[in-house]
């Protein structure tokens, strides 16, 4: 079962958007093209509600990208972005969303951030994306969308831990670069953790 994972192709991370991933728009059209070439195409979703902790609007005194302990755990700060039922939480003008199987919302419990399509950062909870690819026979993944140095990095660590094979698409991917070079820095741990790296 060739299966493409489409990774928060949602409005808030295209540039205008609350939290705008460079460039992010021009994946579309690429994984519009790529979808036909596959038996199955599932998508994440952020899907936050309004008082999420991962938000710096949420914490007074603290501005976007500063770094604070949430419930244990080193967190980002972030824009509030990708609410749930707004149209930032919408997937992206122009995607053929008909192609799409089935859709899994993550980040939605307030007290951690879900960056992974398939965990939360502290692995306490599954968004059963893993077991229901496997109900379905599928063993080896594609995986495209936004950002590459945070959900598509963690997803695709993830999905190798759990033991699929994996494919990154390269051109249908795009980071946000927070420090210089976390782009190259994340594609280099994801080859180094076992993903293979196309472009196509």
């Amino acid at each position: 079962m060739k299966t493409l994972l489409l990774i928060d192709i949602q409005n808030d991370f295209l540039p205008g958007g609350a939290l705008p991933v460079p460039e992010g728009d021009l994946i579309v059209p690429v994984v519009n093209r790529l979808m036909p070439q596959f038996d199955l195409v599932v998508a994440t979703q952020d899907w936050h509600p309004p008082e999420h902790g991962s938000f710096a609007a949420n914490h007074p005194g603290r501005t976007v990208y500063d770094s604070i302990d949430l419930d244990g755990l080193s967190q980002t700060l972030w824009p509030v972005h990708c609410v749930q039922n707004t149209a930032g939480a919408e997937f992206a003008p122009g995607l053929q969303t008909g192609s799409i199987a089935r859709v899994f919302p993550k980040g939605m419990d307030p007290r951690i951030d879900s960056y992974s399509g398939f965990y939360d950062n502290g692995h306490r909870a599954s968004t059963g994306l893993a077991d229901w690819l496997r109900d379905r026979g599928a063993t080896e993944l594609w995986v495209a969308g936004l950002a590459t140095d945070y959900c598509v990095k963690f997803t695709v660590l993830d999905a190798l831990k759990e033991g699929f094979r994996v494919h990154v698409l390269t051109q249908a991917c795009r980071g946000v670069d927070l420090a210089p070079g976390d782009c190259d820095r994340a594609l280099a741990e994801m080859q180094a953790a076992g993903a293979v790296l196309e472009s196509r």
